[in-house]
């Protein structure tokens, strides 16, 4: 039972907490919009048959991005809903005549655009090998403050066992359905929550400091030192 590789990118969001007129998917980083570099990260693998790009009914700046030779090999589907994990269930929907549920599906953030194909092959290599599926993540090394009222600190969490969660996160097509179903109304903030909800426990697989999440304006100058790394050095 080995299955395909196909990738979803869920990119309906209008990223509020960016603060820009511009969807935030669409702002431009190192030349491309910042999709355009998430998605050419999955696009670009031998391994992933297809990318699917979930996007806001009526979206029309997708078709205004430069797909290039990876047009066939990326997918829109204007089936996105208003939160993360709706578009990638409307998503699988929407594919259930395309897949099968022994393929495997990775799910990658459209605000990650540094995704290096080292962690890309590790998560394939390491989450393929298991019997639930895995997601790339980074063990934290910060010392972490849980709030308490008035702002002030109520206690500090041991870290020993904390990760980041980061992306993709990659399970199989009919595990994802099942987990998306049963959880979508409760709004889970990634695909690896839904299916810990049913009493999974996915694979950690570790990822890259540089694999980060674009949130707020500044860190567009942050993600294109590193992309400006990447393409200094072709095995970054």
């Amino acid at each position: 039972m080995d299955g395909g590789y196909f990738a979803i990118v869920p990119a309906a969001g209008s990223g509020s907490r960016f603060g820009t007129a511009k969807r935030k998917q669409y702002s431009l980083l190192a030349g491309r919009s910042m999709l355009e570099h998430a998605v050419r990260s999955l696009a670009r693998h031998p391994s992933i048959e297809c990318t699917f790009v979930v996007l806001a009914p009526g979206d029309a700046d997708f078709a205004r991005c430069d797909w290039g030779p990876l047009q066939g090999a990326v997918v829109p589907l204007y089936c996105g809903g208003p939160t993360r994990a709706s578009s990638v269930f409307n998503a699988l929907v929407a594919l259930r005549d395309r897949l099968e549920p022994h393929d495997w599906i990775l799910v990658h953030d459209a605000a990650r655009p540094c995704l290096a194909r080292a962690e890309l092959d590790r998560l394939l290599r390491e989450a393929a090998g298991d019997e639930v599926g895995g997601l790339l993540a980074l063990p934290v090394t910060d010392t972490l403050k849980r709030a308490g009222p008035a702002g002030r600190v109520a206690s500090t969490p041991p870290r020993d066992a904390l990760w980041r969660a980061l992306t993709p996160q990659m399970f199989r097509y009919g595990l994802l359905v099942e987990a998306l179903h049963k959880t979508c109304a409760s709004h889970p903030t990634d695909e690896s929550a839904a299916v810990e909800a049913l009493g999974l426990h996915p694979r950690l697989v570790l990822g890259a400091a540089s694999n980060i999440k674009v949130t707020y304006p500044e860190d567009i100058a942050l993600a294109e030192q590193i992309l400006a790394t990447r393409a200094e050095d072709p095995c970054a």
